[in-house]
């Protein structure tokens, strides 16, 4: 089940259960978990992408190990807002990855930004340029997976 809106998202979500976030790249994928409270996100592992198949199997395995009741994509609109090859291709993987699990809330975060904003709190914890690189992408996932737990606690309190 794809989900446009976070209101949709949200109202499809089984309770007491974690969310995945995933920051989609062409190289790789950044994932990152939230508790069964939906109160943290938790950057977890970058994922080399091979075939969508194999990708969508390293997935699977995560969810299936953490008790995983939605999905977050991170969607990489242009600055302008309007949606260009990244976006259409990040729908692609939804859609695809959809059909594995038909059952599974799937929604989409705005990510623009979230891997400067990665970026600037690795620089601020004085990592060093090495470990940035091998951690950026999942430290954006889990920036992307906050922002939806943000909203969701918003949501819950109107």
């Amino acid at each position: 089940m794809i989900h446009e809106t976070t209101e949709e998202f949200a109202a499809n979500l089984p309770p007491m259960q974690a969310l995945i976030g995933l920051d989609l790249g062409e190289k790789t994928i950044g994932v990152a978990v939230t508790d069964s409270f939906l109160s943290v996100a938790t950057p977890l592992e970058t994922v080399r992408r091979k075939k969508f198949g194999l990708d969508a199997a390293r997935l699977t395995e995560i969810i299936a190990g953490r008790a995983i009741g939605g999905l977050v994509l991170g969607l990489p609109f242009n600055m302008d807002g309007s949606e260009g090859p990244r976006c259409q291709s990040t729908r692609a993987f939804a859609r695809n990855f959809a059909r594995l699990h038909p059952d599974l809330p799937i929604g989409y975060w705005d990510e623009r930004l979230s891997t400067v904003a990665a970026e600037r709190a690795l620089l601020e914890a004085d990592t060093t340029r090495k470990r940035r690189a091998q951690v950026i992408d999942h430290v954006a996932a889990a920036y992307i997976l906050q922002g939806v737990l943000d909203r969701l606690r918003i949501l819950r309190n109107t």
